[in-house]
């Protein structure tokens, strides 16, 4: 259905100019029709020729109309534009055998000229004008011989002749805003595309930072809780094959208190919120608890860990998620140092220097090599830690650096800049 209200003004001259010229050809012919019929002087055949061949062109312009209608509703409709110009033909055929049948008919040559002027290449579309008015002021001629003046009068040339010149300009005139409203349509139709591709491109961008998003939380809460629950049950297990009660239910109580912070973790990271363990107690809190609970860890596995917490100046707010960010990084590195490092110590340390604040995890284990610290994940799931937490650091303009060697233990260094203050 037609909204004039999403209707640009070019559209909207080019509706009443394409209103107008159907309803002047009807009115047109229908006079005509009417002269015939009124008209005393025409012979029966000639009345008979002119109302079935009136009836031909009526339903020939008809057709041709209401397709071209359908299609620019509806692209997927039938295309008439191919066949248009012999539709044109057919037209132009059927109204100069008209022509032979009543002068009447002349007239209906004007909206003729408008539909060459839009179906026809510009010089073809004047050649045929200037064919058409000659063959008008022929038939004009033809049909004023038995008239009592009879021959060529001044009026039968410049009428037709006028006519077809106010034709050609307002054609031209109705053409080009055609041709404007036709390029604002792919202008229009490209900006619609445009749009599609970016709201695409910014889906499958937001889908993709989301799984990088699942994929730390996940290394640094869920998988790591998960590998202390099966290694605390192990644990379990051994002690109640020695007999041993009081440290079964002891690593039983760490799974259960490990498997109710990865569920909190599991709903909070969902839902986007900061870590419960933060939430409850604070950041200096929190990682003095997980230092405790590496040891505990540490301890399960059969290594005597001794993981310790220290701070450093005077802790200020921070953020909600710098905050999330140095735990999680404690998370990771503390994970590598009871998995990976053997060590015998490690050391937490929480600084705030001023216009930054800083977080150092030391351990005297077997070190490794830093340059293979930011190789790709393994196909198990694993050794995404360092590349996840430099991500986390990079969102927030802080650095990661690594210092360790084979057989000299690791350290791992963090600095974020802190916030600027809010004036108000």
């Amino acid at each position: 259905m037609h909204n004039p209200e999403r209707e640009s003004p070019t559209t909207a001259i080019l509706r009443v100019l394409r209103v107008s010229l159907h309803v002047g050809f009807a009115v047109l012919l229908v006079v005509a029709v009417i002269r015939l019929v009124t008209n005393g002087g025409a012979t029966q055949l000639a009345l008979v020729a002119g109302l079935g061949m009136s009836a031909a062109l009526a339903a020939v312009y008809l057709a041709g109309t209401v397709l071209e209608k359908r299609h620019s509703s509806s692209p997927d409709a039938f295309d008439p534009t191919p066949y248009a110009r012999w539709w044109l033909a057919a037209v132009m055929v059927l109204w100069l055998l008209l022509l032979l049948v009543s002068s009447d008919f002349a007239w209906v040559a004007f909206p003729l000229f408008f539909l060459q002027l839009h179906l026809l290449p510009r010089s073809a579309a004047l050649a045929a004008i200037l064919a058409s008015t000659v063959l008008l002021v022929g038939a004009l001629w033809f049909h004023g011989r038995e008239t009592a003046d009879g021959g060529l009068q001044l009026a039968m040339v410049l009428g037709p002749l006028f006519g077809a010149a106010f034709a050609v300009v307002t054609g031209m005139a109705y053409r080009a805003l055609f041709l404007e409203a036709e390029n604002q349509r792919l202008v229009a139709e490209d900006l619609r595309r445009t749009r599609a591709e970016l709201a695409r491109t910014q889906h499958d961008a937001g889908m993709v930072a989301e799984r990088e998003r699942l994929a730390r939380e996940i290394h640094d809460t869920l998988a790591q809780g998960f590998s202390s629950i099966v290694l605390m049950g192990r644990s379990a297990e051994k002690a109640l094959v020695d007999g041993d009660m009081d440290t079964a239910r002891e690593r039983l109580k760490t799974v259960q208190d490990t498997a109710s912070g990865n569920l909190a973790e599991a709903r909070s990271f969902v839902k986007g919120l900061r870590s419960p363990d933060l939430a409850e107690d604070g950041l200096v809190s929190t990682l003095r608890r997980l230092c405790e609970k590496t040891e505990t860890e540490a301890a399960a596995r059969g290594t005597a860990l001794r993981c310790r917490f220290e701070l450093v100046g005077t802790p200020v707010e921070l953020p909600n998620t710098y905050q999330t960010t140095l735990l999680r990084a404690a998370q990771a590195s503390l994970a590598n140092v009871w998995a990976h490092a053997h060590a015998r110590a490690a050391v937490v340390t929480l600084s705030f220097p001023g216009t930054e604040v800083t977080m150092d995890v030391f351990d005297d284990g077997i070190g490794f090599e830093p340059p293979t610290a930011g190789a790709a994940a393994r196909g198990d799931g694993t050794g995404v830690g360092l590349s996840g937490l430099r991500e986390r650091l990079a969102a927030l303009e802080g650095s990661l650096d690594i210092e360790s060697a084979p057989g000299e233990g690791t350290v791992v260094a963090i600095r974020l800049p802190l916030p600027a203050e809010d004036p108000a």
